[in-house]
C-alpha cells in the first residue's frame, strides 16, 4: 500500500519560515507527479504546488507563488515544500500526494494516495 508521512509542521510567528517534508514508501516516487494541497476544516481542498517526476516543471497556486517552493530528491523518495513569509491564512494542515491526472494549463490535478497531513500554525 502506498505510504506518504508528512513531517515539520509547526507553530510559527508571521513572516517566518518552514520545511515540510514527506516520506514515501511502496510506489515507484520517481515516476510520478507530486504535490501539496492544505485543506481547512470546513472547506474544499487547495492545490498549493506541484512538481513533475524530473523537477522540470513546477506549478504553484497563486495564493503561494512566490513564497512556496516545492522540490523533490528521487534517491531518497521524499518530497519537501520550504513555506516562506508565512501568514495567518497559511494556517491549515498540509498534505502531500501523489498525482494520477494532471492539467498544467489549469492546474488541475487528481490525486491517487496522500498522507495524514502535518499541521502548520501561524501565530500574531
Amino acid at each position: 500500500q502506498e505510504r506518504l508521512v508528512e513531517s515539520g509542521g509547526g507553530l510559527v510567528q508571521i513572516g517566518g519560515s518552514l520545511k515540510l517534508s514527506c516520506a514515501t514508501s511502496h510506489f515507484s516516487f520517481s515516476s510520478y507527479t507530486m504535490a501539496w494541497f492544505r485543506r481547512a476544516p470546513g472547506m474544499e481542498r487547495e492545490l498549493v504546488a506541484a512538481i513533475r517526476w524530473n523537477s522540470d516543471q513546477t506549478y504553484y497556486s497563486d495564493s503561494v507563488k512566490g513564497r512556496f517552493t516545492i522540490s523533490r530528491d528521487n534517491a531518497k523518495s521524499t518530497l519537501y515544500l520550504q513555506i516562506d513569509s508565512l501568514q495567518p491564512e497559511d494556517t491549515t494542515i498540509y498534505h502531500c500526494a501523489n498525482v494520477k491526472s494532471e492539467n498544467w494549463v489549469s492546474g488541475q490535478f487528481d490525486y491517487a494516495s496522500w498522507g495524514q497531513g502535518t499541521q502548520v500554525t501561524v501565530s500574531l
